[in-house]
């Protein structure tokens, strides 16, 4: 039996996010105050992302919780919406996203912090925030997929989900470049045109994997959970 409820889990890792996006927009930094705000970092989308996954996934334990041993068809069906719509969105936004924000945050910081994370910055969010929105995302996500199957939707709509989110945000990201003139990211200004193209199509590719990584995990976590339960219920030879 698990230590601590898989819902009690989901419950607390959803108050830490609401706690961490209520401090961060607490911060008073010039560039909230830019086109885009904290919108156009991918880190905020990305909390906000995790926030509402795990909104929904504590939703769903609700709804289950009160639907059990109801006979009523379509709480059913609204359960089994909300479910899939909880497993769309880990496999889609809060996996490969999420994965993504802290392997590329913290291989660049490492390289050079000032490409991504000035040190200015520092004035600004406190290191715990800083984990809180570039570490625990990770173990975060993991936990969840270790604990709740996710059925990931085909292979061509998921991948093609990705890319759509992916695109979206470089030409996002461009079109604020467009707007002030001004890189989101400093590493940007390094690049020369066709650098950048090479890394946004790196960046696109790389979330595909992550994606793909995903989907592979989720099954290898699961088909191994079944193997042993179903070897456990097997009954002993003499």
């Amino acid at each position: 039996m698990a230590l601590v409820p898989c819902q009690v889990l989901r419950a607390a890792i959803l108050l830490s996010y609401c706690s961490i996006l209520c401090n961060y927009k607490a911060i008073d930094m010039p560039a909230h105050q830019t086109y885009g705000g904290s919108w156009k970092f991918l880190t905020f989308i990305d909390l906000v992302i995790q926030a509402v996954f795990f909104g929904i996934c504590v939703l769903t334990d609700l709804s289950s919780l009160l639907t059990k041993g109801n006979d009523s068809q379509e709480q059913e069906r609204q359960l089994k919406k909300l479910i899939s719509l909880r497993d769309w969105m880990m496999a889609v936004l809060a996996f490969p996203i999420g994965v993504f924000v802290v392997t590329m945050f913290w291989s660049i910081y490492i390289y050079d912090r000032e490409l991504v994370y000035p040190k200015l910055l520092d004035n600004f969010i406190p290191a715990w925030l800083n984990h809180g929105m570039h570490t625990t995302v990770l173990p975060f996500i993991l936990i969840e997929m270790r604990t709740t199957h996710h059925q990931y939707p085909s292979r061509s709509c998921g991948l093609a989900a990705v890319c759509t989110f992916a695109v979206g945000y470089i030409l996002w990201v461009c079109w604020i470049h467009h707007v002030t003139g001004v890189w989101v990211y400093p590493l940007l200004e390094y690049l020369s045109p066709g650098v950048k193209i090479i890394f946004f199509a790196a960046v696109t590719i790389i979330i595909n994997i992550f994606y793909l990584l995903g989907e592979v995990l989720n099954n290898y976590i699961w088909d191994t959970q079944k193997c042993i339960e179903e070897g456990k219920e097997k009954p002993k030879l003499d």
